[in-house]
């Protein structure tokens, strides 16, 4: 299931689909092709029989009536060595409907993580090669370029030392724009952000008459509290299995991340105490 700052990070690609260029062509200094429109595109990547891809935002730019460039957008909050399988599929796929050179920009609000993403994939040994672009805290500036960037630089920078600078720049640049999506992206950054980043950025809103109250906002943050019970539980496992000496293989680390069940998530912790090997835990 998405964490609540992947679900924010998308929907601001929703929002505005021509982020996917500013970030390639403003934000990374990639040379695009010449375009007048942004828009989304089916994420799916389903080609191959039995097996299901989604990208979570395909992005494409056009230029008279026609795709010029399509933008993968992935949004990736950890590293998953699956991805660097199934990223190649969403671009070939995508190649071969709509007919037009692909590119993959990867959203990232950590430094580590921004690393490993942006490591080249290598397709064979004949030096065929996949370079994913990168979009992570070094890279998304503060303080520059459109409201999206700045709402986007918040959140990458949410935890760093540059936390207030890059908050302060975001809260700034929602009074340059239309109200409903000032509140829009307000709502997401309160429900994504950690919490002293949320409480810092309240107290600079205090001035504000915007009231968060839709629906969306109070979905977002009802699963942000889940999800940071979730976290917790998730943490406290992994220390258990380190502290008993084992060896936590990616399968098994990506499989309690992405576990958001907290009974699921006691059951392991308590078999984690006792248990003589990872497979009684898992099993």
């Amino acid at each position: 299931m998405p964490s609540v700052m992947h679900e924010a990070l998308i929907e601001i690609f929703h929002e505005n689909p021509s982020l996917a260029a500013t970030l390639l062509g403003d934000v990374l200094r990639i040379k695009l092709p010449d375009w007048r429109q942004a828009r989304l595109d089916a994420a799916e990547a389903n080609d191959l029989p039995h097996t299901e891809y989604r990208a979570d935002a395909v992005v494409t730019l056009c230029g008279n009536d026609r795709p010029v460039l399509s933008v993968v957008v992935e949004i990736q909050l950890r590293p998953d060595p699956a991805k660097r399988w199934s990223w190649p599929v969403y671009l070939a796929t995508l190649r071969a409907r709509l007919r037009c050179p692909v590119a993959l920009l990867v959203v990232c609000p950590d430094t580590r993580t921004a690393a490993w993403c942006g490591e080249p994939i290598e397709l064979n040994q004949d030096g065929w090669v996949l370079q994913p672009r990168v979009a992570g805290p070094n890279q998304i500036p503060i303080g520059v370029g459109t409201p999206e960037v700045a709402v986007l630089a918040g959140l990458a920078h949410a935890t760093g030392p540059a936390s207030h600078q890059a908050l302060d720049a975001a809260n700034a640049a929602l009074d340059t724009i239309d109200r409903d999506l000032a509140i829009r992206y307000s709502e997401i950054m309160l429900a994504a952000l950690p919490e002293a980043a949320r409480r810092y950025l309240e107290a600079q809103m205090s001035t504000h008459t915007f009231e968060f109250q839709s629906d969306y906002a109070r979905r977002l943050r009802a699963e942000a509290r889940a999800e940071a019970r979730a976290e917790a539980r998730s943490d406290a496992l992994l220390e258990v299995l380190r502290a008993r000496g084992w060896d936590v293989p990616d399968e098994i680390q990506h499989r309690i991340t992405e576990c958001t069940d907290p009974e699921q998530l006691n059951s392991w912790l308590s078999r984690a105490v006792n248990a003589a090997s990872l497979d009684e835990v898992f099993d």
